[in-house]
């Protein structure tokens, strides 16, 4: 495949190892997927629905530290975990979880609208509102530039941008 240099799409490709094992290539970093041994791969690299909840994880991660660095707030996030699992009994049966974590002593009403904020990232919204996904075998696919999730993210800060105003006082 003739990959695009400009580095905002992402390249899945098949390497001469097992099953499922795949070169990816995206934002210029390159890294494995793979599925389980358990599901007949290698175990190399994380499956898709793990790239996914990373993808939440720290999205989640970067909207916080975003927002708490423009509140001037001194709260410190150690981590995002998110899992992925199928529960049919469920609509949509696709159910992320996610665990966010903070350092140190957090006042309830700052921890109250930081898990307001998560729920307001890019991927969050995207994963909640659904998506298009337009295949092709003719050409590289459009993507928005690498800096695109950034943007998103200051478009949500901005001074009156309707409910996600991060200028409210918490």
């Amino acid at each position: 495949m003739k990959i695009d240099q400009r580095l905002d799409e992402a390249i899945a490709e098949k390497t001469a190892e097992g099953r499922f094992k795949l070169a990816v290539t995206a934002g210029g970093a390159q890294f494995m997927a793979d599925e389980p041994v358990a599901a007949g791969g290698l175990g190399s690299g994380p499956s898709p629905y793990q790239l996914l909840a990373s993808a939440l994880a720290a999205c989640t991660t970067m909207t916080l530290l975003l927002y708490i660095e423009r509140k001037g707030w001194d709260v410190k996030v150690r981590c995002t975990a998110v899992g992925h699992r199928r529960d049919e009994a469920c609509d949509p049966p696709d159910v992320f979880t996610r665990r966010i974590e903070f350092e140190g002593e957090v006042e309830s009403t700052q921890r109250s609208r930081l898990l307001e904020i998560a729920d307001r990232c890019p991927v969050h919204r995207t994963l909640t509102r659904g998506a298009s996904v337009v295949t092709t075998d003719a050409d590289m696919p459009t993507a928005a530039p690498a800096t695109s999730h950034m943007a998103d993210m200051e478009a949500l800060i901005a001074v009156g941008r309707g409910s996600f105003d991060f200028t409210e006082t918490a």
